[in-house]
């Protein structure tokens, strides 16, 4: 049958597809999750979307190999999140986006083997915590 696939034929097959990606809301093999759809094997996640291996996120979406993240969009393989997006082998990151291999990022945007960054500019390690602890209240986090 794929032999014979033309672009037309192919199109329509793509978006029924796509359409039906919305529809699939079971999770498979999760454990003590909940508000959760379609996630694969996770454990202790709440109100999450199309997470794979994850355990204890919170309101994730699109993230694989993930623990301890919250809010966040399409992370993989990393931990302690908070609204980051786009980010991967990373750590303790805050409202951070396509980061790589970093650990202890605040507001940073496409750095990669970082740590103890506000605003992609590097901070002393007392000092990262004593300004992101500051920031983290003023904004609500």
């Amino acid at each position: 049958m794929c032999a014979e696939l033309d672009a037309r034929q192919f199109e329509a097959r793509y978006r029924e597809l796509v359409a039906g990606l919305s529809r699939e809301t079971s999770n498979e093999s999760c454990v003590e999750c909940g508000s959760c759809r379609a996630c694969r094997a996770c454990t202790f996640c709440r109100n999450s979307e199309r997470l794979v291996r994850c355990h204890y996120c919170v309101g994730c979406d699109l993230c694989t190999e993930c623990s301890h993240c919250r809010d966040s969009t399409s992370l993989m393989g990393c931990h302690h999140c908070v609204a980051c997006d786009r980010c991967s082998g990373s750590s303790y990151l805050v409202r951070c986006t396509a980061l790589t291999q970093c650990t202890y990022c605040f507001g940073c945007v496409g750095l990669s083997g970082a740590d103890f960054h506000v605003l992609n500019e590097p901070y002393e390690r007392s000092d990262y915590f004593a300004v992101t602890r500051r920031l983290s209240r003023e904004l609500g986090l």
